[in-house]
């Protein structure tokens, strides 16, 4: 199934996602994670939303996939700027999604 690598990934990237949202409200300074919050909770979106879809076979996915790219992307970098292990670990997830996006364009 060539979709299999993908939702794979993205089943992992919307989990981990959820879990540092989460994790993030526990900080000492949540004002400070906002932003990284505010990311996880739209990857989580845009990776289920694109996972929902693939399962359906629906043929005219590029361009969702292509954003779900720039998102997780987004989300990395966003998360790679905290020290928190959950946010290292989400930052983590979010790259391989978004290769995971890059092999299916390709």
């Amino acid at each position: 199934m060539r979709n299999e690598k993908l939702i794979n990934a993205l089943g992992n990237c919307i989990n981990h996602c959820n879990y540092c949202a989460d994790a993030c409200l526990d900080e000492q300074d949540v004002k400070k994670m906002v932003d990284c919050i505010r990311t996880d909770r739209v990857c989580a979106e845009v990776c289920s939303t694109l996972n929902q879809v693939l399962a359906t076979n629906y043929a005219d996915v590029k361009a969702l996939v292509e954003y779900c790219k720039k998102i997780c992307q987004d989300c990395a970098t966003e998360c790679g700027k905290h020290d928190a292990q959950h946010c290292q670990d989400c930052a983590k997830a979010c790259r391989e999604c978004a290769s995971a996006c890059e092999a299916y364009l390709a």
